[in-house]
């Protein structure tokens, strides 16, 4: 006999974990089922924009995270030299789009979602995989290696590889090949004190963020072949490709072991899909809109899908309208930032390291616009982040 929950989320990543919170908090009964032993997530850091801090504010995370804010002062982008190309201020932007950036550890972040649930709701080492979306008339049916599960809502939050949006959406194309690779780490750098920053080279980018426990989040990415990996170890390589930039990089990567460093291939969903629903099954994050991190905003716009999903969760055809035109727009942005950071041109490079200085000297707030109509977002329902005046809140249907 099935096994029956009102809905089943298929994923304990934090899109997964957010919609579990958020529908939780509307009354419905949840079953979280993650096929990995842990909700140890893979990965490093995050970045969480101030539209994510509102979205979390619904399920009261917000100010929880907002206390993990670690960058003070400037920041900006350079060159591999160091020569800074602009420099951003973390107070200018927390008063341009009413919050801060906050940089943590995706292990920070899942376990406070996780602390939103009833300690039976997450169940793992539990591989599920769709047996029937359902419809008006029946409930969605959910497959593990011990029985299935019905559902009046499933939820797909499987990643990027979603075996559910295969199984919705057959004749989809699926993710494509990127054309970069990166490498992530986390871990303390000794006598450094780094200032936020991203530096900008000829098809390599390096970034370097501190984090409030005193440990450095770095991120670096490379045109490559898919698939390609160093010969000997992906420190060796970094030092390869990064070990002669500018300070702190170098002290970065004499911190960091070998086993310190994950690397991945970075794959984005270039076709948008139809729908991010069909029967009683709903889509979202990456299973929905892969993207690539050029915009930092990959997470940040499964933890919006998760908010909007609970605000429609009787009427996926509303969560889609809401959904699918803006998380479009937003990955086709950093579809084009990744073609312009990570350009191999030169004479591309010069005229953008040239616009870009120009735009810095003219002020802040020029180049902080291009952050316009993805970070100031706002969730569809209260509460707003802290201090907002809700009667100025741009929905998620208005939004780009």
């Amino acid at each position: 006999m099935a096994q029956t929950s009102q809905v089943v989320v298929i994923g304990g990543g934090i899109g997964g974990l957010t919609a579990a919170a958020a529908l939780h908090q509307r009354g419905l009964q949840v079953t979280v089922l993650e096929r990995a032993r842990t909700l140890d997530p893979v990965g490093a850091g995050i970045s969480l924009a101030p539209n994510a801090l509102r979205a979390l504010d619904v399920i009261g995370l917000g100010d929880e995270i907002r206390d993990l804010a670690a960058w003070q002062g400037d920041g900006g982008l350079r060159t591999p030299g160091g020569r800074w190309l602009s420099r951003a201020n973390a107070e200018a932007v927390a008063e341009r789009f009413g919050d801060p950036l906050v940089l943590l550890h995706r292990a920070t972040l899942i376990n406070s979602l996780a602390a939103q649930l009833p300690p039976d709701a997450v169940r793992t080492a539990a591989t599920a995989t769709l047996a029937d979306p359902g419809d008006a008339d029946r409930p969605a049916r959910v497959r593990t290696p011990e029985g299935e599960w019905e559902a009046d809502l499933v939820v797909a939050a499987d990643g990027i590889h979603s075996g559910v949006r295969r199984t919705l959406f057959p004749e989809h194309p699926g993710p494509v090949y990127s054309g970069f690779t990166t490498w992530r780490v986390v871990i303390p750098v000794p006598g450094a004190e780094p200032a936020s920053h991203e530096t900008w080279g000829r098809g390599r980018i390096w970034g370097t963020q501190p984090l409030k426990d005193g440990r450095v989040y770095a991120y670096a990415a490379a045109l490559a072949p898919a698939g390609e990996r160093a010969p000997d170890d992906e420190k060796a390589e970094l030092v390869r490709l990064f070990g002669d930039w500018h300070d702190p990089i170098p002290a970065v990567l004499a911190a960091a072991r070998p086993e310190d460093v994950l690397r991945h291939d970075v794959h984005h969903i270039a076709d948008p899909l139809p729908a991010f629903h069909r029967g009683r099954v709903a889509l979202l994050g990456d299973a929905a809109h892969a993207m690539p991190p050029t915009l930092g905003q990959g997470g940040n716009q499964a933890i919006e899908d998760a908010i909007v999903l609970a605000h429609h969760c009787d009427d996926l055809a509303a969560y889609t309208a809401a959904r699918l035109l803006r998380t479009t727009a937003v990955a086709r942005h950093a579809v084009r930032v990744a073609r312009l950071n990570l350009t191999g041109n030169r004479t591309i490079m010069a005229v953008r390291d040239t616009l870009i200085a120009a735009l810095s000297k003219a002020g802040p707030a020029l180049l902080l616009r291009s952050f316009d109509g993805v970070v100031d977002w706002r969730p569809p329902q209260p509460p707003y982040a802290a201090g907002k005046d809700p009667g100025r809140q741009r929905s998620e249907e208005h939004a780009p």
